[in-house]
């Protein structure tokens, strides 16, 4: 697919996340969405943490070598682990949420199903994803090793939510993680 098809329908949902044309236009925002609020986050992250710097590279002309079937799997990664992040804050706003009657994951099925039959599933499907692409990529267990355990602290913190946590926990951990798997990848690089 092209760089500019998938960078376009990344601009669209960013704009319909927000309702900034969709809202006056078409009445609908993804934020409203329940479900597919998660997912098209998890997409935005992925795309600016995958795919955009690959077309940096491309529009600087930088060689590079280049396997677009590990392109998909790296990207399905970063997409589950993402998403899964996005599930945890719906977490966080399953009261404010479910007065509002949106349906996201956690309103829909409860905490402890999200958690169980959502969030780890689709963690264990982005480590799935990883390990074909590491494999592939004939990463040694060092690299590889580092590079999953951003995975398994989201399963870990996702398991600690089934009790309520403070504010604080969520914007510290939650986002932490996402800095945390930057730092474990950068490491892995290195080693």
């Amino acid at each position: 697919m092209p760089w500019y098809v998938v960078s376009f329908f990344t601009l669209v949902g960013s704009f319909f996340y927000y309702g900034l044309i969709s809202k006056k236009y078409f009445d609908f925002d993804i934020r409203h969405s329940g479900w597919l609020k998660s997912f098209i986050i998890g997409w935005e992250w992925a795309y600016f943490s995958t795919i955009l710097p690959i077309i940096f590279l491309l529009a600087n002309q930088i060689d590079f070598i280049l396997n677009w079937h590990l392109l998909v799997w790296f990207f399905i990664k970063n997409w589950m682990f993402c998403t899964a992040n996005a599930i945890l804050f719906d977490i966080k706003d399953y009261p404010t949420d479910a007065n509002d009657q949106l349906r996201t994951f956690v309103v829909s099925f409860g905490i402890k199903k999200t958690i169980y039959l959502i969030i780890i599933p689709m963690l264990l499907a982005g480590i799935a994803s990883f390990s074909l692409f590491s494999y592939t990529m004939d990463f040694h267990l060092g690299r590889y090793l580092i590079n999953l355990i951003p995975f398994l602290a989201t399963i870990l913190i996702a398991l600690s939510l089934k009790k309520e946590r403070k504010i604080l926990f969520y914007l510290i951990i939650i986002d932490g993680v996402l800095l945390f798997k930057a730092i474990c990848g950068i490491i892995g690089t290195l080693i």
